[in-house]
């Protein structure tokens, strides 16, 4: 539950014990086996890559356990796949995949670090996220790529202009993310590499509020290009921006499992059509 979580506090409530009750079991395990489990990362706690070996350990002996028991009761041990992504993959990437996939897959959402963390502690068979730089430890598939987009009301005057580049944007009000996600990150930094001058409008969380917020006339905002903007507004290209590569990850021990390859040729075959021909074959691995 820790593992899943990543706060004592919600894995404490799921368990029904308290938070320093699991505190000290969390502890005593790692005192056990004379490895540190977890560590803090500014606010936010992270597995080692003990604690992650110790999770993963943990889920393939309950999934044993669960198949032997079905076995003697003769029930069926059968298992649906288990994805795991963030909320924009799951908007704009993977809802017909969802909807479409038999077996339909178990569903995990959360942010990038989050969606490695299921996939590497077994929680996840398959995790979908942008990444940049690709996992040492896990296989990564392209799925597509995206440009980076400017969302503004299709009366703005930059909403005339086929692209843009950063310098159009000088002045702007954007609406962005909170600090500290890796989009905002990534922005923060281009427009201060190339001298661009801008304000924030409002931080919200999510590619539908932001949208929200600039259909309110708030700001404009940048937003990944599977974004789909409702009426009223357009997108258009910020060509000097870097585009947006989606990656489904697996574990490299799960290449041959079927409910990694079946979950796998699912998404693949039922991309939004743009992202269908920027992606490649459900094949074409990429193990770094």
């Amino acid at each position: 539950m820790f593992a899943k979580h990543l706060n004592f506090t919600r894995a404490a409530e799921e368990l029904h014990i308290s938070q320093p009750a699991l505190h000290v079991k969390v502890r005593k395990l790692a005192e056990a086996l004379d490895r540190p489990l977890y560590r803090k990362e500014g606010r936010r706690l992270t597995l080692t890559p003990e604690g992650e070996a110790v999770a993963r350990f943990a889920r393939e002996l309950d999934d044993r356990t669960t198949a032997f028991l079905a076995e003697v009761q003769g029930r069926s041990p059968g298992r649906v796949p288990v994805l795991a992504a963030g909320e924009g993959a799951f908007l704009y990437l993977l809802g017909e995949a969802v909807r479409t996939a038999a077996p339909r897959p178990r569903l995990v959402n959360g942010d990038r670090a989050r969606t490695l963390t299921a996939v590497r502690t077994g929680r996840a068979d398959l995790g979908v996220a942008v990444l940049d730089v690709l996992p040492h430890d896990l296989t990564a598939v392209h799925l597509a790529t995206y440009p980076q987009v400017l969302v503004a009301p299709e009366d703005h005057p930059l909403a005339a202009r086929p692209s843009l580049t950063l310098a159009d944007l000088a002045g702007a009000s954007l609406v962005v993310p909170p600090p500290h996600g890796p989009h905002r990150i990534m922005l923060e930094r281009a427009l201060r590499a190339a001298g661009v001058p801008w304000s924030v409008a409002v931080e919200a969380s999510g590619w539908p509020l932001i949208l929200h917020f600039v259909a309110l006339g708030v700001g404009l905002a940048v937003v990944n290009g599977c974004v789909r903007v409702p009426e009223g507004l357009v997108a258009r290209a910020v060509t000097d921006l870097p585009a947006v590569p989606y990656h489904a990850v697996h574990r490299p021990d799960r290449a041959g499992d079927p409910l990694v390859t079946g979950l796998l040729a699912a998404i693949s075959s039922r991309l939004p059509p743009a992202a269908a021909r920027d992606g490649r074959r459900a094949s074409d691995d990429r193990r770094p």
